[in-house]
């Protein structure tokens, strides 16, 4: 579909900004020229799809949608047994229940901001076991996603393993700039699991941008396609979480997929309790065959080449403008690197977010802050504070041309040019949980 968009003045942005609260987040979609939030249900569906939208089983219970994915995900990614959600965070929310208990460790590649609040509402503890790499945005190690295997060996150590009910992978790590895991890392991870009685549960959100970057990186996987190494990556687990609004291309919807039968009968009684029956679990029927095409589509080589391709020509060009971002770059955004664009700002004075709302100023391009805001506190009051202050710029697949990454290439570059000139801010409202959605700033 085409959409129609508004050009606006610096006046109507600055204005618009500021009843905003300077949190892109709370700008309203039509003060916005280029969205680049987020590519969680922003993406454009195919032919295809909108084709099986058509063909949407509103019954109830038993609608021939879910069985549809039900085949898709069992073929694809191997796991025996499906628990559908509204999104990522509704299977999040059950696999945290099912299988956390409180004083729990939960080791995991880099948190995740809902991932980690719903495993410590559930009385766990997050721990980050990603490879110190992770955390230099100049490193140019091409898994920066691995996880290190000293770090995990130490909390089974220190805790037990019964301390452990699982770790947490996440696939192109979302934290450290959409950075990969490779395939060597996980089977090395998977021996000392199994050694130890521990699962792994795969955040397979964006899996197939994974796949591609092992397929492009890794010694021994140049002639594997996509989807074969998608499959290969899931059996190393024991079963994964999966918003369908990033690969699949969906507007919402999500699942949980297990391999064990008592861990599926208690998702699939929390699932009726939390999202809607356990054939649709918060999706409509035309949602749930969206999601089932769209995952086979996610796996074609050529498809993800095109995505990866276009993220890649982005950060190129910020590079040519001596935009620091993180390196390498990664699959669904490019991430700049706010500390070093603003190096006169504490991290305390929110350079991130101060970034983010200045690229909006400048030419209408909504951004995301990922550092300390998104980071949040500890469960005593602290702030986290995070190595990495990131700004997202996140590409919706299939949305946006080359004319409009080189207008936001430029848009990055005349706000470089001016950087000495910005100020920070300081927070005057915060919620309670992800403050980063709804916080409102003013400029110091």
């Amino acid at each position: 579909m085409v959409e129609l968009i508004k050009m606006t003045t610096p006046a109507q942005r600055r204005r618009a900004l500021k009843e905003a609260g300077f949190n892109t987040f709370l700008l309203k979609s039509e003060d916005v020229y280029i969205d680049l939030l987020t590519d969680s249900g922003t993406n454009a569906m195919s032919d295809q799809q909108w084709s099986g939208m058509m063909l949407g089983d509103e019954a109830y219970a038993g609608s021939k949608n879910f069985y549809h994915l039900e085949k898709v995900i069992q073929e694809v990614y191997g796991y025996k047994y499906l628990v559908p959600t509204h999104q990522g965070r509704g299977a999040e929310n059950i696999l945290s229940q099912i299988m956390i208990k409180k004083g729990d460790i939960v080791p995991g590649n880099m948190y995740f901001t809902t991932t980690r609040l719903h495993q410590e509402l559930a009385g766990g503890t997050f721990v980050d076991v990603i490879i110190d790499d992770a955390h230099d945005s100049t490193s140019e190690h091409p898994f920066k996603g691995d996880i290190d295997l000293g770090k995990v060996e130490s909390l089974i150590k220190k805790h037990g393993p019964k301390k452990i009910p699982y770790i947490c992978v996440a696939t192109t790590v979302n934290m450290a700039g959409g950075q990969p895991i490779s395939l060597k890392n996980l089977k090395e991870l998977r021996k000392l699991t199994k050694k130890h009685g521990i699962k792994i549960m795969l955040d397979m959100t964006r899996i197939a941008e994974n796949a591609y970057f092992i397929q492009q990186r890794e010694k021994g996987y140049e002639k594997k396609s996509v989807r074969e190494i998608v499959r290969e990556i899931c059996d190393q687990t024991d079963g994964a979480t999966m918003s369908g609004k990033k690969d699949a291309c969906v507007n919402i919807g999500g699942f949980l997929a297990l391999n064990d039968w008592d861990s599926f009968e208690e998702a699939r009684n929390m699932v009726v309790v939390y999202e809607g029956l356990h054939t649709y679990g918060g999706m409509a029927g035309r949602d749930m065959e969206a999601l089932a095409i769209g995952l086979l589509e996610s796996v074609h080589d050529d498809h993800m080449r095109a995505r990866v391709g276009q993220v890649a020509y982005l950060g190129n060009q910020m590079m040519e403008y001596g935009i620091p971002i993180v390196q390498p770059i990664g699959g669904h955004g490019i991430f700049v690197d706010a500390k070093r664009f603003l190096p006169h700002l504490t991290q305390d004075q929110f350079p991130a977010q101060t970034l983010a709302a200045e690229i909006y100023l400048d030419a209408g391009i909504r951004t995301m802050e990922r550092g300390i805001v998104s980071a949040g506190r500890k469960p005593n009051g602290e702030n986290y504070y995070p190595k990495l202050e990131l700004v997202r710029f996140t590409l919706p697949r299939r949305v946006y041309t080359q004319a409009h990454m080189d207008v936001i290439a430029e848009s990055a570059a005349r706000v470089l040019d001016r950087r000495d000139k910005i100020k920070g801010m300081k927070m005057v409202y915060e919620p309670k949980y992800l403050r980063f959605f709804q916080a409102r700033f003013e400029v110091l």
